[in-house]
């Protein structure tokens, strides 16, 4: 077997246009392998230089294989099974700040640079005021960026056309605006002026974007056999789901239009938008995505089936995650409704996909706060819209209050909740009471979770969760859930 390198395999060389901070499997799998197809698909002709954002990264073993790696799709398109494998050559080089930190602040230099993209974690946008100008690099990843930004915008002598435009990936909603921010507070702790901040503001666009693909990284149990499919040992595979979506909010039309020709992904047919709003999709994602995943776990574990997939495919847990889906959910959002129901659609395929048995009892940590952000939206927009209560997600909830009651289901699994020992101790003390009205009224008026009483903020949810409590000791869980529907 071959080793994966640029004397085995053919790379293709283009400009470094991107500077990637961030050379994990996300990135990898989802901007990298985007970048890829604009390169096969249209004109962009362009590579990435990776910067590791952390001390210990993974740039040594990117630069031993040349940088290059496979990609491993899998998942449901249009009802078919894909099992697609793709070598992936786009990033140039890979570079530790800590080590090689006039290489890296060098770039700044290049006048061919034009975006910065990152996936440094959640915690990675943050604002560290020990972080000095002349650190070599800044520890955060906003200062190593600040500190590439201010050598640019001198060594162009402050020219606009070399601004930059930034995409950040990490999972925060406004994601962009929160990296903005710190920009902007090492400016000012660092005293660099009000003409670099013009200049910042004016040259560079900082976009808030969502980002939307399961990416399990290596894939080790199947290594061995991709590797014999590929017929190079390459040990940076990374395995994702077919499905993607990147949104890139852009607020001005005319700037928006720019970028997208730019970063011209739509055009090679992915699924990239450029939008003047990130939030209508951020909800449409939260809704349709996390909301059902939410529900369908405890009503499904509890009717003795324990992966997504089959809850999909089964003939009454199936019927329940669509009236959820498309009956209720979907009710509450504003965008288009083809828009609504291709969207709803992928989100069933992703949860059908034959590759991936996901546990929907890992799904179940936290499960009370997930209902609040995710479900608790919905039943209160439904109730504003139609004038009642959506019936499955208030179910929903009467389920992960059972599930919390513990014990075993009926096969004799164990029923094992998780969740802050607070919430854990406040469901024990209501289901020692053995009366469902005060275990409703007790759920309903927990304000650590809820933050308010919803017993008096939605009318009719008490007497509906105890309705759905009875019926499900009474009945079971399954047969329970053919009488909702």
């Amino acid at each position: 077997m071959k080793e994966l390198n640029k004397r085995t395999a053919p790379k293709a060389v283009a400009p470094e246009k991107v500077i990637q901070f961030g050379e994990g499997n996300f990135l990898r799998a989802f901007v990298d392998w985007i970048i890829y197809n604009m390169n096969q698909k249209t004109d962009f002709n362009g590579s990435v230089v990776a910067v590791q954002p952390i001390e210990k990264g993974m740039v040594e073993w990117l630069n031993g294989q040349d940088c290059m790696y496979h990609v491993n799709l899998q998942g449901l398109e249009k009802g078919q099974p894909v099992n697609d494998i793709t070598r992936i050559d786009v990033i140039s080089r890979a570079l530790n700040p800590y080590s090689q930190n006039q290489a890296f602040m060098a770039l700044a230099d290049q006048p061919e640079i034009r975006f910065v993209i990152s996936n440094t974690t959640e915690a990675g946008i943050a604002f560290d005021d020990t972080c000095k100008l002349e650190d070599a690099p800044a520890s955060s990843y906003p200062g190593k960026l600040t500190q590439l930004l201010y050598r640019r915008y001198k060594t162009f002598n402050g020219d606009k056309s070399k601004g930059l435009i930034i995409f950040p990936c990490e999972l925060i909603f406004l994601n962009g605006h929160h990296l903005e921010d710190c920009i902007n507070k090492y400016i000012e702790l660092w005293n660099l002026g009000a003409d670099f901040k013009k200049w910042f503001d004016e040259a560079c666009t900082v976009c808030a974007t969502l980002v939307d693909r399961i990416v399990p990284g290596f894939p080790r149990n199947e290594i061995n056999e991709i590797r014999e499919k590929i017929g190079y040992r390459d040990d940076l595979v990374v395995q994702a789901e077919i499905f993607h979506l990147w949104v890139i909010e852009v607020k001005d039309a005319e700037r928006r239009a720019q970028i997208a020709a730019e970063f011209p992904a739509e055009k090679a047919g992915l699924q990239v938008k450029f939008v003047e709003s990130e939030a209508p999709y951020h909800e449409r994602k939260v809704t349709l995505l996390n909301g059902p995943h939410t529900v369908l776990s405890p009503v499904t574990y509890l009717s003795g089936v324990n992966i997504v997939r089959d809850a999909c495919h089964h003939p009454v847990l199936g019927k329940y995650i669509e009236k959820v889906q498309y009956e209720e959910l979907m009710e509450t959002l504003n965008l288009p409704k083809d828009e609504l129901m291709q969207f709803a659609a992928d989100v069933v395929e992703r949860f059908k996909n034959p590759f991936v048995d996901h546990q929907v009892t890992s799904i179940m940590l936290n499960s009370f706060p997930k209902y609040e952000t995710r479900d608790l939206p919905g039943v209160k927009e439904f109730l504003k819209r139609k004038g009642e209560l959506p019936k499955g997600l208030v179910f929903g909830l009467a389920a992960i209050i059972t599930y919390y009651k513990g014990g075993v289901r009926e096969d004799g699994a164990p029923i094992q909740p998780n969740d802050d020992q607070k919430i854990m101790d406040k469901l024990t003390e209501l289901w020692a009471t053995g009366d469902t009205q005060k275990v409703a009224e007790g759920v309903l008026a927990f304000d650590y979770v809820w933050k308010e009483d919803l017993n008096k903020t939605v009318p009719g949810m008490t007497a509906m969760v105890k309705e759905y409590l009875d019926l499900i000791q009474e009945k079971g869980m399954l047969e329970a859930v053919k009488t909702i529907l």
